[in-house]
């Protein structure tokens, strides 16, 4: 019988050079998010599924369940498969690396110190469906700091002055790290007359209005008992565009005239205190800004929030957002744990870097030297040779089976390997070695002894 052996749709497979890619980025992710003093967990990628929906958790996130699959000798075993140490209970992948986080910090209170600060570069499941650039298996690269009963809002401030560190190492060009607070949005509806219970809703449609337009905004609200005076009020507000020291100015005359404004106040005090601080950590000032637009659709936002989006590339979406959040990793303790956190989608913003090519994949292989075989008799100086080169820190690849030179040196070519070491019986006797440089072509004859020097200076 014929397999389907293809990917099941939404589930990437990254080539050699995509992959090294991909590690290259993750790893000055890591330095990035480790300079700022954060520490490295995983967490499974199976949760209890009650985990996952606790107090509106999942949002609109389809979640992919779990259940044992027994081969036909076993199907009695069926009902004892599922069993865990309670008894019966689902299990599900998780969705997000957010709320396991806050079960991590429940299991492991004692254990840590706060305010907590950790990242994670893991794998999450999503049952969405699978289009361009959108997948149902990806990797976040995830950081969230997590105190108890408080949080500085000096942590919000810090968020935006990584985003910026991490898009100017990998070199993808002008960004603008958008910022906002719930709060700022959620004193405007509250102003304006909008039931508490509504008020969410409203906040999610206008979420919506790059991807949807003003006209299906305004129709939007128009669902939630908005008027169309009311309506347009949101439009103008949400459009105040400027320096962030005129939106600010712009907010606080806002809640001088606006009715019951302490909740819209105390947002416009706590975004006044998060961009002085992130002016004070050096973030130039072209990289952000405050978007009142911005909201971030996941309910358990409650104050600051951010999108980042590449200028010219704005159709890319947001490569990097996140926000502040208060009860979520309380849910499972009863007390306020405030947290705050940013999350760059990496297999997504792969995706769309190499398609607009403003990224490339690397070569193949890692291999920076490739030990050619010339005769058979010679593989133990092939051998020596290749472990010379290691122990000097360059990476070696030796060609075990003998073939014609030129294809030897074709497949170093196509694999994009810099260096070809050739030895035969003459540089055998005079132990020393043909050096090319695949780059250009040039070759050089070298000592062996010498050969490990040579070819780092030529690295460099």
């Amino acid at each position: 019988m014929k397999i389907n052996f293809s990917t099941p749709s939404g589930f990437p497979e990254f080539l050699p050079g995509e992959k090294r890619l991909e590690q290259h980025l993750m790893d000055t992710i890591r330095r990035v998010y480790e300079s700022y003093g954060f520490t490295p967990i995983e967490t499974p990628a199976v949760e209890r599924l009650e985990v996952l929906q606790a107090k509106g958790n999942q949002g609109d996130n389809i979640i992919y369940g779990l259940q044992p699959m027994l081969p036909p000798n076993r199907q009695a075993e069926r009902d004892e498969a599922g069993k865990g140490d309670t008894g019966t209970e689902a299990r599900a992948l998780k969705f997000d690396q957010t709320v396991p986080l806050a079960a991590y910090i429940a299991r492991h209170l004692n254990d840590l110190h706060f305010p907590f600060a950790r990242y994670q570069m893991d794998l999450v499941f999503r049952g969405e469906r699978a289009k361009d650039g959108r997948y149902r298996q990806f990797r976040q690269c995830d950081i969230d700091v997590v105190g108890r009963k408080e949080l500085s809002l000096l942590y919000d401030a810090q968020m935006p002055a990584i985003i910026a560190e991490i898009f100017s190492q990998i070199n993808i060009g002008d960004f603008l790290i958008r910022i906002n607070n719930r709060k700022v949005l959620t004193g405007f509806f509250s102003s304006l007359g909008v039931s508490p219970d509504r008020i969410k809703v409203c906040i999610n449609i206008i979420d919506m209005l790059e991807k949807v337009g003003v006209a299906k905004v305004l129709a939007g609200l128009a669902t939630q008992g908005l008027s169309p005076e009311q309506s347009q009020q949101v439009i103008d507000f949400i459009s105040i565009k400027g320096d962030v020291d005129l939106v600010l100015a712009a907010l606080n005359e806002f809640g001088d005239k606006l009715p019951n404004a302490d909740q819209f106040k105390l947002g416009i005090e706590e975004l006044t205190t998060v961009i002085n601080g992130v002016r004070n950590l050096g973030v130039p000032e072209h990289q952000y800004c405050i978007d009142l637009s911005i909201a971030r659709g996941l309910d358990y936002y409650t104050g600051t929030v951010y999108e980042t989006t590449l200028i010219g590339h704005e159709a890319l979406g947001s490569i990097c957002s996140g926000g502040r959040y208060e009860e979520l990793v309380g849910t499972f303790l009863g007390e306020s744990m405030p947290g705050v956190g940013i999350s760059i989608g990496l297999t997504r913003l792969i995706y769309r870097l190499l398609k607009a090519n403003i990224l490339q994949p690397l070569a193949p292989t890692p291999t920076q030297v490739m030990v050619l075989n010339l005769q058979e008799d010679l593989m133990p100086i092939y051998l020596q040779v290749s472990q010379q080169l290691r122990q000097a820190g360059i990476k070696v690849a030796t060609a075990f089976d003998k073939r014609p030179l030129k294809k030897q040196f074709a497949l170093a070519d196509k694999q994009g390997i810099t260096f070809c070491v050739v030895i035969g019986e003459q540089e055998a006797a005079n132990k020393q070695c043909i050096l090319k440089n695949m780059t250009n072509g040039e070759q050089i004859v070298v000592s062996i002894d010498n050969l490990a020097t040579d070819v780092k200076q030529q690295l460099k």
